[in-house]
């Protein structure tokens, strides 16, 4: 089955962190699907975006666990994508920020 684009990215993660990358490494944060690979992620940032991605980097990570009084649960696990892109390039959706 074909994922489209749209929905590989779930949303651009905007910190603190993710911002120092932007400036000194060219690089940009982005929570995607569990199931998407680097090539996929690659593929969808380069399409939505209309910029050369170098390399995309990903890490699974857990849910915390909440407690609302004496109920405990745990939030769904996730996984963040640092994409870099080719020098001189940006994403403007980060710009205004």
């Amino acid at each position: 089955m074909k994922k489209h684009p749209q929905d590989l990215i779930v949303r651009p993660l905007l910190s603190e962190k993710g911002t120092a990358l932007q400036d000194s490494r060219n690089q940009y944060v982005f929570e995607v699907r569990k199931d998407a690979n680097k090539i996929e992620i690659k593929h969808a940032v380069e399409t939505l975006f209309k910029v050369e991605v170098v390399k995309v980097n990903t890490l699974r990570l857990p849910g915390k666990w909440k407690r609302v009084g004496r109920f405990a649960s745990r939030a769904n696990d996730w996984k963040k994508a640092m994409v870099t892109l080719r020098e001189g390039q940006s994403i403007e959706l980060f710009e205004g920020v």
